[in-house]
């Protein structure tokens, strides 16, 4: 497998961002990948989301991984979650851009699914979600409160930044969501790595419909 990722720079509305792109096949879906707190080391970079990334080029997907405003090359400063929701926005419009034909998903990690959700919330392109370890303890997540979408959710059970429990009672106000729970994983899944990329890769096998 080419694991090649090209250095892309993308027009935010904070400034240029900085992003890792992984062309896949013409036929396939494209997806954008988010990170975790930029406040707290969170990048692109990031392990949890650098494997995640590799799962959906093992499907063939296009992947497209950026920094948010304001981390390491990317323009802007922090905007408390907002305005990272916008920078989201701005890398579903490259994506799509660079793939006319192919259907747009959406995967986050911790910070990531927060800011990420918000935009795709909003945005009919995008087919299916995927939140790994999605901070619900830390933001409000009610924006998805009426979803129709199906989405998935990925979740340890010895998380220790994001409690189980927290994902568990939030998963179970939204019928759409599909909880897949990996036993005594912590939050950056360290021993645990395949189940998550296994899970991750499970999004090609979701009805379409």
């Amino acid at each position: 497998m080419d694991y090649h990722n090209e250095k892309q720079t993308i027009a935010g509305p904070a400034g240029a961002l900085e992003a890792l792109y992984h062309q896949g096949a013409a036929d396939k879906p494209a997806i954008v990948v988010c990170h975790p707190h930029p406040l707290y080391g969170g990048t692109m970079r990031n392990k949890v989301v650098y494997w995640m990334a590799r799962a959906f080029e093992d499907l063939g997907y296009s992947v497209l991984r950026f920094n948010f405003r304001g981390v390491e090359k990317s323009e802007g400063v922090w905007a408390d979650g907002i305005g990272e929701a916008d920078d989201v926005s701005a890398a579903f419009d490259w994506l799509s851009k660079a793939n006319p034909g192919s259907p747009l998903y959406f995967a986050g990690f911790s910070f990531g699914t927060y800011a990420g959700l918000q935009a795709a919330r909003k945005d009919t392109r995008i087919k299916k979600m995927l939140a790994v370890a999605p901070a619900v303890n830390l933001w409000s997540f009610d924006f998805m409160l009426g979803e129709t979408r199906p989405f998935t959710i990925i979740q340890g059970t010895k998380d220790e930044i994001v409690p189980f429990d927290a994902v568990k009672d939030w998963a179970a106000l939204h019928p759409e969501a599909t909880l897949l729970t990996i036993e005594d994983a912590g939050h950056f899944f360290p021993q645990h790595m395949d189940t998550l990329m296994a899970y991750c890769r499970l999004l090609d096998e979701e009805n379409d419909t």
